[in-house]
């Protein structure tokens, strides 16, 4: 029985479809290439994160319990944002380590500053612990306005649920920018990430109703955006810079506010100077509880911004209900 002969294809078919395929490939993997983002801190992480979807995933740099205001920056950051796209943060202010990195990156890496974001309603830093220099009431909250150099603006932004939804405008915009071809996506996740604030919001106000109003004493002056969108009132803080250990003359003068107001809680913060809190409320009746608002007790994710919040009106409710 004969047998047959192995069909030949000519050379020239061969060499046509290998670079067919090796086109395709290459096509495919560019279509499916995620966009390369960095993100300063957790809370700015989360939001990029929900907005990205699952066109890519984004880096953090202030990861496990580092603070943005003392992060030491590493190696592998650099790294990271020089190979970047997008870089997210909410200002050099909050984020000092940045302002040298931003330096050192090349122009293909746009910055994203948030605190820049068009709309949001900012409030001046509060300069003393007792908080008398500024306010717009006896309780010293904030007064709402526009832009000013960055020194003069409390960061904290991203701790009113309306500036958050602004903010994820921005990071929308900046995205949609970078990589037109996912503009729907980002724009769809963006609008249900900002309806998902807006729920989050009115629980948290249903939730921190009850104790509009009432005096505490906060670690550092991290929670005027908090206490103006929930009639919240912190009358001082422990440290007037949260890097900076406190004097024992603004350990007396908290003591002393602490008399003079009436206040019942005393809030703590996850590795900054717990020694602190407990000398200052030492031999009273006041109680203590922790808050995190920069998430650093929390894994990065898209669903950090609401546990973080969340975490805020828990501690605040167990303060105040504690017996």
């Amino acid at each position: 029985m004969s047998r047959g002969l192995p069909s030949r294809r000519a050379p020239g078919l061969v060499r046509s479809g290998a670079i067919a395929t090796a086109a395709l490939i290459t096509a495919t993997a560019a279509a499916h290439a995620e966009i390369k983002v960095v993100a300063s801190s957790k809370p700015v992480h989360a939001l990029v994160a929900s907005v990205m979807g699952t066109t890519g995933v984004p880096v953090v740099l202030v990861g496990g319990a580092a603070s943005p205001h003392s992060y030491a920056m590493k190696p592998s950051d650099a790294k990271a944002a020089n190979g970047a796209r997008l870089l997210f943060r909410v200002s050099e202010s909050l984020e000092p380590f940045t302002a040298k990195l931003v330096k050192s990156l090349p122009k293909s890496v746009r910055v994203v500053s948030l605190l820049d974001a068009p709309g949001l309603a900012l409030l001046e830093r509060r300069e003393t612990g007792a908080f008398e220099a500024h306010g717009d009431s006896e309780h010293g909250h904030g007064t709402a306005k526009k832009a000013e150099p960055e020194d003069e603006r409390d960061p904290h932004v991203w701790l009113d649920p309306a500036n958050a939804s602004l903010m994820v405008d921005q990071i929308a915009a900046a995205l949609t920018e970078a990589e037109p071809a996912n503009a729907a996506t980002f724009k769809a996740n963006a609008d249900a990430t900002k309806a998902k604030i807006a729920e989050l919001s009115v629980e948290m106000e249903r939730e921190l109703k009850p104790f509009a109003g009432k005096p505490f004493i906060v670690l550092h002056d991290a929670y005027q955006y908090l206490e103006r969108r929930f009639g919240l009132t912190a009358v001082g803080s422990i440290a007037v810079a949260p890097e900076a250990a406190p004097s024992g003359k603004r350990l007396s003068a908290i003591r002393k506010k602490i008399v003079d107001t009436g206040a019942v809680c005393v809030f703590a913060e996850p590795g900054m100077q717990p020694k602190v809190v407990s000398a200052v409320i030492e031999g009273s009746k006041v109680k203590s509880e922790l808050l995190d608002p920069e998430a650093t007790q929390l894994s990065p994710g898209p669903g950090v911004y609401a546990d973080l919040m969340r975490g805020l009106a828990r501690g605040i409710k167990a303060c105040f209900e504690a017996k």
